[in-house]
Parts: C-alpha cells; sequence; structure tokens
C-alpha cells in the first residue's frame, strides 16, 4: 500500500510541476512562437512570468526633432548629451530643445549600422568637461570600431582636443555589428563593448584572443589596457579584453546593487542574450547559441551549451533586438529599483526584468503601443528614464 501512496503522490508531484510550468510559460509576455526548439538550461531562462508596474508612470514624448539618435547620456544640470549615428552630437533640454551640432567630432563611417554610436561623461565631468564616446573610423583597410575623447568647451559649441584613444582592431570592409557602448566602471576605468563584425568569415574571431572583434574591453582614460584585465602578462591574448565570445552588444550597464557588469546582445533568429559578464569569461558565440541563422539554417553544430562557455542570464526567442540598457537606481517607482531596462529595436518596446540573485524573476514590456524603434535608455537627474528612438524621439518615463 505504501509503495502504491508514493507512486500516486509522485506522479501527482510531476503533474502539478508540469502544471506550474505550462502556467509560467502561459504567463510570459512572448506569445509568440520561438523559431528553434531549443530547450534552455535552466528554469527561468527564457519566457519567465509577467510582471506588471503597479505605480502609475507615463511615457512622455518630449521632443521628435532628432535625427536617426544613437546613445544618449545624462549630463549633471539635466540636460542630456545624445549622439546622431550620421554623426552629430547635441545637447537636449529636458523640455526637449535640441541644441546645434557640437564641432570637432571626427568624421564617421554611417554605412549600415555604422556611425556615432555610444557616449558617456567622465565621472570628473563638472571640472574636467571631457566626454567620450564611440563610432564607427573608417580606415585604410575598412571599418572599425573607435573610441575616442575630447573636452566639451565652455561655450558648448565644440570639442577641443580631440583624441581617438583606442581602436578595436582588425579593420575589416563590412558595415555591420560594430557593438559601440562604452561606459565608466566605479573605478574610472572605461568598457567598449565591439561586434564581430556579422559574417561567416570574422565570427571565429570572437573567439579569438588576439582580436578586438566580438569583445568586451577594458582601458585606461588614455586607452592602455587597464590593471588587472584577465590577460594582462599573458603571453599571446590582448591584454586590453574583458570577456569574449560576443556576437554584438550594443547595451552595457553597471548593476548598482552588485557592481557587476551586465550586458545585452542580439542573437541571430532567436537568442537574443543578458549576461553578467565576468573577467575572462566566454560567452560562446558562434559555437554555442539558442538562435539559428536568418536564412532557417543551424548556426554551426547547433549547440546550446559547452564546457568553458558561458551560459546567458536569460535569452529571448523570438528577438526582441535588445540595444542600450540601463539600471533603475531611482526612488520615484519603488517596485523598479535595480531592475534592468532594455531598448527593444524590432521588439519595439522597452523591456524591464526584474533580477533577483542574478536570476530573472519577472519581465514587463513598456510603451509598446507607440510603435517606435528605441535605441537607447539612460536614467536622469530627476530619477526619471529617458529613451530615445531611431525614429528620432525622446521620450521621459516616469511616475504620473
Amino acid at each position: 500500500m505504501d509503495k502504491v501512496r508514493l507512486i500516486m503522490i509522485s506522479a501527482a508531484v510531476v503533474v502539478l510541476a508540469a502544471c506550474d510550468s505550462s502556467a509560467q510559460q502561459s504567463n510570459s509576455v512572448e506569445t509568440k512562437k520561438p523559431n528553434a526548439d531549443y530547450k534552455p538550461a535552466f528554469a527561468g531562462q527564457t519566457r519567465i512570468g509577467a510582471v506588471k508596474t503597479e505605480t502609475p508612470y507615463e511615457g512622455k514624448v518630449i521632443t521628435s526633432s532628432l535625427k536617426r539618435p544613437w546613445g544618449i547620456t545624462a549630463m549633471p544640470d539635466g540636460r542630456f548629451l545624445v549622439t546622431e549615428k550620421d554623426g552629430a552630437m547635441k545637447i537636449v533640454t529636458a523640455s526637449g530643445e535640441v541644441g546645434e551640432a557640437i564641432n570637432g567630432v571626427p568624421k564617421v563611417a554611417s554605412g549600415g549600422q555604422g556611425g556615432l554610436l555610444g557616449i558617456t561623461l567622465a565621472p570628473d565631468f563638472k571640472s574636467s568637461r571631457m566626454v567620450y564616446w564611440a563610432f564607427s573610423e573608417p580606415r585604410p583597410g575598412g571599418t572599425l570600431t573607435s573610441v575616442a575623447k575630447g573636452k566639451l568647451s565652455a561655450d558648448e559649441k565644440s570639442l577641443e582636443n580631440v583624441v581617438v584613444i583606442y581602436r578595436a582592431t582588425p579593420e575589416y570592409k563590412g558595415t555591420l555589428h560594430y557593438g559601440g557602448r562604452v561606459l565608466f566602471a566605479k573605478d574610472g576605468t572605461l568598457f567598449l563593448s565591439t561586434g564581430e563584425r556579422s559574417d561567416i568569415e570574422t565570427r571565429p574571431q570572437a573567439q579569438d584572443l588576439k582580436s578586438g572583434l566580438g569583445k568586451i574591453i577594458r582601458i585606461t582614460v588614455d586607452g592602455k589596457p587597464a590593471q588587472g584585465n584577465p590577460f594582462v602578462g599573458i603571453a599571446g591574448p590582448r591584454p586590453e579584453l574583458y570577456s569574449y565570445g560576443h556576437r554584438n552588444v550594443q547595451g552595457i550597464a553597471i548593476n548598482p546593487a552588485t557592481g557587476d557588469l551586465w550586458d545585452a546582445e542580439f542573437g541571430p533568429r532567436g537568442g537574443d542574450e543578458v549576461n553578467r559578464v565576468e573577467p575572462g569569461k566566454n560567452y560562446g558565440w558562434p559555437t554555442i547559441t539558442y538562435g539559428i541563422e536568418y536564412s532557417g539554417d543551424k548556426v554551426g553544430s547547433a549547440i546550446q551549451q559547452k564546457e568553458g562557455m558561458e551560459q546567458p542570464v536569460y535569452y529571448w526567442d523570438p528577438v526582441i533586438s535588445p540595444s542600450g540598457i540601463t539600471f533603475y537606481s531611482g526612488d520615484a517607482i519603488p517596485e523598479w529599483k535595480n531592475n534592468l531596462f532594455i531598448s527593444a529595436l524590432s521588439g519595439m518596446h522597452i523591456c524591464r526584468l526584474v533580477i533577483e540573485n542574478n536570476k530573472v524573476t519577472g519581465e514587463e514590456r513598456l510603451l509598446p503601443g507607440e510603435n517606435q524603434r528605441f535605441r537607447d535608455i539612460t536614467q536622469g537627474t530627476d530619477g526619471a528614464l529617458y529613451a530615445i528612438t531611431d525614429q528620432g524621439k525622446l521620450y521621459r518615463i516616469g511616475k504620473k
């Protein structure tokens, strides 16, 4: 009798677990069929249950006068410095007044996915007025992702003493996958994300420690490899490398709760990823992926897990095309505290991920009815979120 009862209880547990799994799946914000039938490596790695912001909030258009904006960063006085893909850098006020293009920006290669890309301010910007930005740079052998710096003039009309401090070689004659976000770490070093330039012939360089493609780079403000990088002092690998095996990282952010670096990167058809980036780790592309080729073919050996390669904390299939990201550290909407916000291009929304103990525990889609390709997002000095779109809009997303 005890054996029969045990079998019945075990069967009931299996059924309940299956029901819970089905309920979580149906409660996901994603309702479309995935491109691939790949199984996640652990529960909650994709299609997590939906959450909903209870605090009343609104997304308000501040201006519609930008031209293909790509990067945004908040200035200490509440204004914003914005890059436009074709090569212009402009100051925008919190009320939506767009300034003239700032002089002194180097020429960019704006074809395809290239252009004037990510932007950040020096931690001591109030006194130094130093600005750092990434861009796709035209070079004799093609193009590459570069980082430049310059001092914003007192009249805010130009950048002074502009110098390119780092180039993610090798050059390549292509127009895709530049990565291109820049971000200061708490220790004053600078992170740069790069892409592997998309094509079959360049993909292997994401795994090549002698290449700057498909990497997250950590450098000093002078463009030198930062001390403490995982490959410093090791013969062969580039000393500026922080992590590798990335496809096209257009989002990097520091988790204010832990100090960890996180990224968001594009998959092919399926397999967009969010990763907690640790020094020296291999994030798998193109060896492992949860996506398939745009043609519908398998990528490589069509494997999703391999020893020595990191699993994404979270992935999407179908894709949302994640671009710029930021963690919310404000107090206006307490339930957003330490949540990760992601600009979705093809998804046309702002994705909110609730993260607990480095796991995603909930997902929400903000502003899905705006039909905008959200390109970048940052937190303003007023505690609201500000997001730019490919269509030229700047949104303020905050408490009503």
